[in-house]
């Protein structure tokens, strides 16, 4: 038998939209909605098998079929601009994938689906209503399958109804749910009810008297004599609530059952769609023939494939003597290549594909994998992918584009590629070289995405859909596919090159309209060097020490675990949020307990309430931060030592929005520091033989800032008189003399400090401090009592914001709020925090950069044997040599204090140690 899946458009669109987190894509829409209801769309069809599918919306018509919808269905509350936004693109979504769409003017969603249902019904066809509306229940029939889905972070799940099963849940049968809806109203639908009326009694007045009819004819029997009252009272209103809770079921809707016939859902204008949306789950759904639009296609038949050295040697030459050239290397591993050379199995340390993935392997002799290919773009028509082999080297292919590369900048001369940094072991490029990084120059126009790959180009600045390496390759290796002849890699490597040969121009031009062109050429340019240089470094690591480390954590870890046990009185799993919430809150009758689905949430934030009072408690804080400490550091850093004993992790600069350089690989930049045993870590970070720790970092460099920034004169004098700010701010505040400044005092105020800087709320600060509201309040209004320009500064911030979307730093450092127009009152303050906060932290962030780039180069240009090997928030690591303490000193001191010239000075404290721990 036919199977038709109906949906109702703006429910199962409405319900996505509050299931799904908010969700954006880099030209700022909406799209958590309709990325929800295709999850759900899909879903469905799967699991019904369907060969038929229609989804019927509503039209905002001002007169419904009836006078009375006017006055009441024509008044609902509008929906949420961010939603409202959303449904014409999924009427536009499913259009593109050849979903029929049934409206009729006059008539709502409901009417239409319970007329097609009932007629497709009558012609032997099975049908399943699709809603997030209990109104369609009424529909249920044997042959009728009313679906309702609900959608959480956790995914969706989907309840059933035919009639028995409206029955067993809500005690009346179909038809009559529309009596009981009538009865008790609804304030979504706007259907008023019978007022004293609520479920539970409409529920068994129905299940009594089985219509509103027939329990009006029955008054004299009716209880509680409350809804005797009400429905004798209320009798028109019952009836006016039933006409307008019933669905009509032979509305003149235009319907062709053949035209709800599933053909391909996954069509070339679909997937134009989902690269748009940026729907990357969605589009592996589709195949190579939806793939890359008609402009697109045109251009694969511009990709050459050359294998030979002379071909090569004159597309190297052309490059040469051409403007821009846009290129890519391509590494492979050759695991297991059918062509690769019996020694080639020998060269493993690390590849990386265009979106700068890490693969770990056995290391090279070299340590290098070899180059496999490489892709280069002299214009429309010139495009080429070159594949080593027989006739064609790798060795061949770098001394090439090292040539190419090290062209001094003229006139036009520009070298793009992406991931330049992955790139640089091959180059040995100097950072003032004529080459540029298209990911890093997308990242600053928009920071909030999380891929800059060749495809993410195409579609946001050259209005083009490209497939991605995922689609052309899904997880294979570009250099292994290409090494194996592989014509997708081909394909892959063409567009890689051509994309950022395309997208410069325009790259280019945006970033100046910005204002970010300086920004990208002097920091984030150069800055690819410096971490490259510095992964290269590593730092080295005590193994031995860091197994003691672990060892003792383990002590510990066990010790506080019997404390616990103890303390509560049982054994149970700590890590277990379930158990340990009802031990606390159940067995112990803790306060502050909050339910949730799954048990009472012991999140830290709950936790820190009760910690002061409750020893147990901190205990239970301390050991989550011993086993986190255990598995991320102590055991999870011993995974990275290196044959060189020393850790070569990754630094990032396209991962924050805010500017700052992220830590991976591991990830530094999180060890705890409220605890000694959580600092101690930093024990096992050690420089070489002959070598000390030199550690130099900023003192309170948010703060000053915000002091230049703001302008406010009291302020900029507090750091002008070298006292201690935090003492000051104290004194001021709190109205006491500067020598009479308690501990608590100076506490409270180094949090008033601080939180400034991050937009904090009364709210936060009364949860740090363990103050009330009030007194927080008075906190923070005495400080801007105290610092008028600081106020004006941070409400100037939220203003721009507002105004323009976006925030800027001192260095011009653009950070978009898409937030600030949100219909979300906890989304609106969450940007309002990041206004405040994003020009200060991104500021100092930008003066680490030019900081650190200044070191960098100053200890290659003295020939120095120094080099910087961590770079953490607002700390640099120097592994310096014994003979060059006071010079990497005065090095580190110079360039960091100079790094800007502010109304305050820049201060740094530089430390010696044998570990970083010591230096720290």
């Amino acid at each position: 038998m036919d199977k038709l899946v109906l949906i109702d458009g703006h429910s199962i669109l409405n319900r996505a939209f509050y299931g799904v987190p908010d969700l954006t894509n880099s030209e700022g829409l909406h799209t958590n909605a309709v990325y929800g209801f295709l999850n759900i769309m899909f879903k469905i069809l799967e699991e019904e098998k369907a060969d038929h599918l229609a989804v019927a919306f509503d039209l905002k018509e001002p007169t419904f079929r009836h006078k009375m919808y006017d006055a009441y269905k024509g008044t609902r509350k509008p929906m949420p601009e961010e939603l409202h936004q959303q449904v014409d693109l999924m009427k536009e979504v499913l259009t593109a994938m050849g979903v029929p769409i049934l409206t009729l003017a006059g008539y709502e969603a409901d009417d239409i689906l319970g007329t097609v249902a009932r007629k497709s019904q009558l012609q032997g066809i099975d049908v399943s209503v699709v809603s997030g509306d209990r109104d369609l229940l009424q529909l249920s029939d044997e042959h009728i399958k009313i679906r309702i889905p609900k959608t959480s972070r956790g995914g969706t799940e989907v309840k059933d109804y035919y009639p028995a099963d409206v029955e067993r849940e809500y005690q009346v049968t179909p038809t009559e749910f529309i009596d009981v809806k009538a009865l008790m109203g609804d304030s979504s639908d706007n259907i008023p009810g019978v007022p004293s009326i609520g479920e539970k009694t409409a529920t068994s007045l129905i299940a009594a008297y089985k219509s509103i009819e027939n329990a009006y004819a029955h008054l004299d029997e009716i209880k509680p004599p409350r809804a005797r009252k009400a429905l004798e009272e209320h009798y028109d209103m019952a009836r006016m609530s039933k006409e307008l809770a019933t669905i009509c079921t032979d509305c003149p809707v235009e319907f062709n059952y053949e035209d709800t016939r599933i053909d391909n859902l996954y069509t070339p204008e679909a997937y134009q769609y989902m690269k748009r949306l940026e729907f990357k789950s969605i589009l592996s759904r589709f195949d190579a023939s939806a793939m890359g639009d008609a402009s697109a296609s045109s251009l694969e038949d511009h990709f050459t494939l050359i294998r030979d050295e002379t071909s090569a040697a004159d597309v190297f030459a052309r490059a040469a003597a051409s403007g821009v050239t846009g290129l890519q290397l391509i590494i492979g591993t050759q695991a297991g290549a059918k062509a690769a050379k019996p020694e080639a199995a020998e060269q493993l340390s690390f590849s990386f594909d265009e979106n700068g993935e890490v693969k770990a392997g056995k290391k090279a002799k070299s340590g290098l994998n070899p180059v496999t290919g490489l892709a280069l773009c002299l214009g429309e028509e010139d495009i080429y992918c070159m594949a080593a082999g027989e006739k064609l080297s790798g060795e061949f292919l770098i001394r090439q584009v090292k040539a190419l590369c090290a062209l001094k900048p003229g006139s036009s001369h520009e070298v793009w590629v992406l991931n330049l940094k992955e790139m640089l072991p091959y180059l040995e490029t100097g950072d003032t070289a004529p080459v540029y990084d298209g990911g890093v120059a997308g990242y600053l126009l928009n920071p909030l995405k999380d891929t800059y790959g060749y495809d993410d180009l195409a579609r946001d600045y050259l209005g083009l859909t490209v497939p991605s390496r995922a689609d052309l390759l899904a997880k294979a290796d570009l250099g292994d596919a290409l090494w194996n002849e592989d014509a997708r890699a081909v394909t892959c490597a063409c567009y890689m090159a051509y994309t950022v040969w395309k997208a410069a121009a325009p790259l280019t031009r945006q970033l100046k309209d910005t204002g970010m062109y300086g920004l990208y050429k002097e920091i984030e340019m150069p800055l690819i060097y410096s971490l490259y240089h510095m992964e290269q470094e590593g730092v080295k690591v005590e193994r031995a020490e860091l197994e003691e480390y672990g060892n003792r954590l383990k002590v510990r870890i066990v010790d506080l675990e019997q404390e616990i046990y103890r303390d509560t009185g049982k054994e149970f799993n700590i890590n277990s949020p379930k158990q340990l919430g009802e031990i606390l809150f159940e067995d112990m009758k803790m306060p502050g307990g909050k339910k949730t689905k799954t048990g009472y949430s012991t999140a830290a934030d709950v936790l820190d309430k009760l910690a002061p009072d409750y020893p147990v408690v901190q205990k239970i804080l301390d050991y989550r931060q011993l086993t986190k400490l255990n598995s991320t550091y102590a055991e999870g850093l011993a995974a990275y030592i290196g044959e060189d004993g020393r850790i070569h992790g990754k630094f990032n600069q396209t991962i924050t929005a805010t500017g700052r350089i992220s830590s991976t690989e591991p990830n530094l930049q999180n060890i705890p520091v409220r605890m000694e045993l959580g600092r101690e870590i930093r024990k096992v970070f050690v420089p070489k033989e002959g070598c000390v720790f030199v550690d130099a970092d900023y003192s309170q460099i948010e703060l000053r800032i915000l002091a230049h920034m703001s302008g406010d004169e009291r302020l900029i004098e507090a750091y002008r008189s070298a006292q201690d700010i935090h003492a000051i701010t104290a004194s001021e505040v709190f109205h006491v003399p500067l020598g009479e400044v308690t501990p608590l005092q100076r506490r409270n105020a180094k949090a008033v400090n601080f939180g400034i800087v991050y937009g904090i709320s009364a709210f936060g600060l009364s949860e740090d401090l363990s103050i009330s509201r009030k007194e927080a309040v008075e906190y923070i209004n005495k400080y801007f009592e105290t610092y008028p320009g600081v106020k004006i500064f941070l409400d100037g911030l939220v203003s721009q914001g507002k105004e323009q979307g976006y925030v800027t730093t001192l260095y011009g450092r653009r950070r978009p709020i898409p937030e600030l127009k949100s219909a979300n009152f906890m989304q609106r303050q969450f940007g309002e925090r990041v206004a405040m906060n994003s020009p200060i932290q991104g500021s100092a962030a930008d003066i680490m950069k030019i900081a650190m780039i200044a070191v960098d180069r100053e200890l290659r240009a003295r020939n120095l044997k120094s080099r910087i090997v961590l770079q953490i928030h607002d700390e640099l690591l120097i592994e310096t040599a014994e003979d060059e303490i006071g010079t990497v000193k005065e090095i580190l001191v110079d360039k960091m204090k100079h790094a800007a010239e502010l109304k305050v000075s820049l201060e740094v404290e530089a430390e010696v140690g044998r570990s970083w721990f010591d230096a720290k």
